[in-house]
């Protein structure tokens, strides 16, 4: 299903998004290193294997990012003029490699644009839910989106 226009979201609407990704150690070097991240935790395996996780901590904007991407396709895909903001991210449990995560988006709220009359507002709770069903990220994202008509 491609994203969908300003027009066409509801208030409590809920996405189950059916794109799901293991996290690997690849993702987790990459993407710690390519954002200069020399954090422990997330690259030396002596150093987590001493913390009180035990293993390798994936790099939480990694965790984020991934799971706004996996949103995309479902709610903005070909409609968004721009990303406004996000707010009140959180990581209630770890990430580990080998997890598998998928998204869910519930819109909270749907408003007009005051400077822009061909797009509105829409605003998502996004949550990244692991394989044991533990959200692992969750925010509230606005997009500025085409209106349909």
């Amino acid at each position: 299903m491609p994203g969908k226009f300003f027009d066409e979201w509801r208030v409590g609407e809920t996405i189950e998004h059916p794109l799901r990704r293991t996290v690997t150690e690849t993702d987790n070097l990459l993407w710690s290193t390519m954002t200069h991240n020399p954090q422990p935790l997330h690259l030396d395996a002596e150093a987590a294997k001493a913390s009180e996780f035990g293993q390798i901590l994936v790099n939480g904007t990694f965790t984020f990012s991934l799971m706004v991407g996996i949103t995309v396709g479902e709610t903005t895909m070909g409609v968004l003029v721009a990303n406004l903001g996000y707010d009140k991210v959180v990581m209630p449990k770890p990430v580990f490699i080998g997890d598998t995560l998928h998204a869910t988006s519930e819109v909270t709220e749907v408003r007009e644009s005051k400077s822009r009359p061909n797009a509105g507002l829409v605003t998502w709770k996004h949550r990244a839910i692991n394989q044991r069903g533990e959200v692992v990220c969750e925010c509230l994202r606005t997009a500025l989106v085409l209106r349909k008509s």
